[in-house]
């Protein structure tokens, strides 16, 4: 019996890979934020994350803020090589400022991809304890969307950031047993 990963039960997967893409890795994700002085907040006093590095773009008026769990004491100093630097770095989070937005009274705020038309659903954060996290999580007053006592499936939590992006929040641990349910499927 084939395994679940084969092509043969993934209709459309290329299991030959294109030697081209050899090197290839998924290196960011952008999230457009109102406020970035809450969002920085957030995502390194709350999530833990480190700014990597920031680009200020003047003339277009908005500015990139790089995240990512990296331990930045080794990052190079050089403005040119701290950013190719930042950019060899796996799972990084973009967040992008368009300058005003946090000042605007007529700013309704960005489309978070769970409401419709459904699109963009979550970014997904590994932490030591998915119960002890939202313990703290809940302490620090970050709004649930699903606690990990929650619903059917067990053991996995979703939080929002400022702008009503969705985190899901698990470890290792509890992931491997609450997906073992899909395995039959």
């Amino acid at each position: 019996m084939a395994s679940k990963e084969s092509a043969e039960n993934n209709p459309g997967l290329q299991t030959s890979l294109d030697e081209a893409t050899k090197g290839y890795f998924l290196q960011q994700t952008m999230l457009r934020v109102k406020d970035p002085k809450v969002s920085l907040d957030f995502y390194s006093r709350v999530m833990g994350m480190s700014l990597l590095k920031r680009l200020d773009f003047e003339e277009l008026k908005f500015t990139l803020y790089f995240l990512g769990y990296e331990d930045t004491s080794s990052a190079p100093s050089d403005p040119i090589e701290r950013t190719a630097w930042t950019f060899g770095r796996k799972a990084v989070l973009e967040l992008t400022h368009n300058w005003g937005t946090e000042t605007d009274p007529d700013f309704k705020g960005y489309h978070n991809g769970n409401s419709e038309p459904r699109g963009f659903g979550h970014i997904g954060i590994t932490v030591d304890d998915v119960h002890k996290a939202c313990k703290r999580f809940e302490s620090l007053g970050v709004e649930f969307v699903k606690k990990p006592a929650d619903g059917k499936i067990k053991d996995i939590a979703f939080v929002k950031d400022p702008d009503g992006y969705w985190i899901e929040i698990f470890d290792t641990t509890t992931i491997a047993k609450t997906s073992a349910s899909a395995a039959a499927v």
